[in-house]
């Protein structure tokens, strides 16, 4: 097989969680480039809805529907409204995921005192919690049901699982809150895990672990915010934050066959940012 061939998704479909905005549209756009068919799912329907419109209007076959993935029902449905448009699921994106602020220091390098252990908010944790954490294991667990079903309802064998983690999973990261730091550890260790039981089912499961990217999380603000993000520019070895077009060949490459002896894997995306940043946080 050609190289290139390995990376051609014709034929197949996938699913993405989180998918109206920042590195989730990113991975729908890259699925459909490739040609697969694709659902986008979002709590935001009316962006998951823009966004499948546009991507359909380009002559990409995609629909979308909601879903909040802190709620196993809503994932389940938008599982099996994906299987009973396309047949099966070849990939899925756990990608959903929001960031509740209020790390101990800012990115200007100044102590945060709504940042600290022992005055956090637990709302903030339980939040972070049930997005980031549970959320995760709730799209896997239904795109593990599904992909087991595969082959007994007549379509391709297995699949590929991939999650977006983060490098707060791999490196204290004091500009982000506490509990997101802990839900990413817990996503690279439910990935190694899950990666681990369902290799015999011929599905592989690895994540992405983006360091600082242009988004909508956190509700935009290092879009808003110039001096913030020549703050984050200025702590990134590289020198700069990412596009979200950047994750795509690293998405293209974990969902495809070019990935196909990938399983288990936490990628590193971060522009050198589990080497330590480039400007010291002082106290």
């Amino acid at each position: 097989m050609k190289t290139l061939d390995q990376f051609d998704l014709t034929g197949r479909s996938g699913i993405v969680t989180g998918a109206a905005s920042g590195i989730g549209l990113a991975y729908a756009e890259v699925l459909a480039e490739a040609g697969a068919k694709v659902t986008l799912t979002d709590v935001d329907a009316a962006g998951a809805e823009r966004e499948a419109k546009r991507l359909a209007d380009q002559g990409y076959q995609t629909r979308w529907d909601v879903c909040d993935v802190s709620d196993l029902a809503q994932v389940a449905q938008a599982f099996d409204n994906h299987v009973a448009a396309f047949g099966g699921c070849d990939v899925a994106f756990a990608n959903a995921g929001l960031d509740v602020g209020n790390g101990f220091w800012t990115p200007e390098g100044n102590r945060n005192p709504e940042g600290q252990i022992d005055v956090y908010d637990p709302e903030r944790w339980y939040k972070s919690i049930g997005i980031n954490l549970n959320g995760c294991f709730h799209t896997v667990r239904e795109a593990a049901r599904v992909m087991k079903a595969n082959e007994a309802n007549g379509y391709r064998r297995g699949g590929s699982i991939v999650i977006t983690s983060s490098n707060a999973a791999e490196v204290n990261e004091a500009i982000v809150g506490v509990p997101y730091m802990a839900a990413k550890a817990g996503v690279k260790h439910f990935m190694r895990h899950s990666a681990y039981e369902l290799a015999a089912y011929g599905i592989r499961v690895n994540a992405i672990a983006p360091g600082p990217f242009v988004t909508n999380i956190g509700d935009g603000w290092v879009k808003k915010n110039p001096a913030a993000k020549k703050a984050w520019d200025e702590l990134v070895p590289v020198g700069r934050m990412a596009e979200t077009y950047q994750i795509k060949p690293l998405a293209l490459l974990l969902a495809s066959d070019a990935g196909s002896y990938m399983t288990g894997s936490h990628v590193m995306i971060d522009g050198g940012m589990q080497l330590g940043p480039i400007k010291p946080l002082n106290d």
